[in-house]
Formats: structure tokens, C-alpha cells, sequence
């Protein structure tokens, strides 16, 4: 049966997804492992009601609470597989209402001359049709995480 899953999660492929941020790595960092900066960003609609609560080290679990794009509350959870402080950022990820459906994300960030590269992977998902319904969550996700690293990049 496992066989069956990892082939069927390999087809169903990944998302990926890069930017280059005109800040210093602690900002991008800070937006993903900050709690109050992370409830800034994150959720499709009004980013007011997202909770986040995150235990940021190896083994510690996070969770983030938070409206989806048509106003339905959503919650996602998991572990932190890889913390490496301002270069990678490794965790499971698995809805509330699916808790069999784990998936994986990797985010690594990388110094460049005036700013960061962010290199973002989501993977192992459960079937495509869950591959497509995150590429299209994280898109609109990163609109929000662009306007958020722009605004801190303004007040720095």
C-alpha cells in the first residue's frame, strides 16, 4: 500500500515557487517564522482572523488558523522537520479536516547582493487534484507575502 501511495504522490508532483526579495534574509525569515508576522500575511481573505502559533525547532509543531478565499475557516498543522536559522525551513503540513494527507514544504532562502532568493517546494501531495488546489492557495498566498516583505522593506 505505501508503494502505491509514494508512486501516486511522485505523479502528482510539486509546486514551486521563487522570489527574489529586495530585504535581508531576517525579514523573509521573520514572515515565515513569527507568529505575529506570519498572522500578517497569510490567508486569502481578510488576514485579521488567521492565528498562528508556531514552536519553531526541530520536532516542534506549528499551527495556523485562517479564512480561506472564500471566507471558510481553514486549519493546517505539522513539524518541523529542518530548521536552519535564516537558510531552511523544512515542515510536514496537513489540514485539519484531512490529517491522513500529509504533504511537505521546503523553503530555503539564500543572501544575494541587495536582497534574498526564496526558493519554496511543496511536495508529497495525496493526488494531483490536491497538487492544483495548493498551487493555486500559495499563489495567491505569496501576493499576500510580496506585499507583506515590500511593506517591511519601506519601513526598514
Amino acid at each position: 500500500m505505501e508503494r502505491v501511495t509514494r508512486a501516486r504522490q511522485a505523479a502528482a508532483g510539486e509546486v514551486r515557487i521563487s522570489r527574489n526579495y529586495g530585504v535581508a534574509p531576517e525579514k523573509v525569515w521573520r514572515a515565515w517564522t513569527d507568529p505575529q508576522a506570519l498572522s500578517q500575511w497569510f490567508g486569502h481573505a481578510n488576514t485579521a482572523s488567521t492565528v498562528a502559533e508556531i514552536d519553531l525547532r526541530v520536532g516542534g509543531r506549528y499551527r495556523i488558523a485562517f479564512a480561506g478565499s472564500s471566507g471558510e475557516k481553514n486549519e493546517v498543522s505539522g513539524v518541523y522537520q529542518e530548521v536552519v536559522p535564516l537558510r531552511r525551513l523544512v515542515f510536514t503540513w496537513a489540514f485539519k479536516s484531512t490529517p491522513e494527507r500529509v504533504s511537505r514544504v521546503s523553503i530555503d532562502l539564500t543572501s544575494q547582493a541587495g536582497g534574498t532568493e526564496l526558493r519554496f517546494v511543496h511536495s508529497h501531495f495525496h493526488d494531483e487534484a490536491a497538487r492544483d488546489t495548493h498551487e493555486f492557495g500559495w499563489k495567491r498566498g505569496f501576493v499576500n507575502l510580496d506585499a507583506f516583505v515590500q511593506q517591511a522593506a519601506r519601513h526598514a
